[in-house]
């Protein structure tokens, strides 16, 4: 069984930063990915970030050159910078691994992101 569960929301003001991160059940290496994902209310779950096995980072165009993906050990860490009122949004961390050619994805309960003044 996966375990995600994710820290490090709240409430911050425009152009503040907040840090969170995720402890997963095993060795973040053992899943062929990693990410974060939000949702707003009224709007559909996007990827904001992820990172493969091997390193490799991906981010949505929005939050490129302020947010910030990285991995130690255990946990996932997503380091958001100069964050903007449309960062407001439920974060959840992801975790995937294929498997017969099926990705097979895992979540964690969420933690809410509030930017506002």
């Amino acid at each position: 069984q996966v375990r995600l569960v994710e820290s490090g929301g709240g409430l911050v003001q425009p152009g503040g930063s907040l840090r969170l991160s995720c402890a997963t059940s095993r060795s973040v290496l053992n899943f062929d990915g990693m990410g974060w994902y939000r949702q707003a209310p009224g709007k559909e779950r996007e990827l904001v970030a992820d990172i493969t096995s091997g390193g490799r980072t991906n981010y949505l165009e929005a939050v490129k050159g302020r947010f910030t993906i990285s991995r130690d050990g255990a946990k996932v860490y997503l380091q958001m910078n100069s964050l903007k009122p449309e960062d407001t949004a439920v974060y959840y961390c992801n975790a995937y691994f294929y498997y017969d050619f099926t990705r097979r994805d895992y979540w964690g309960q969420g933690t809410q992101v509030t930017v506002s003044s």
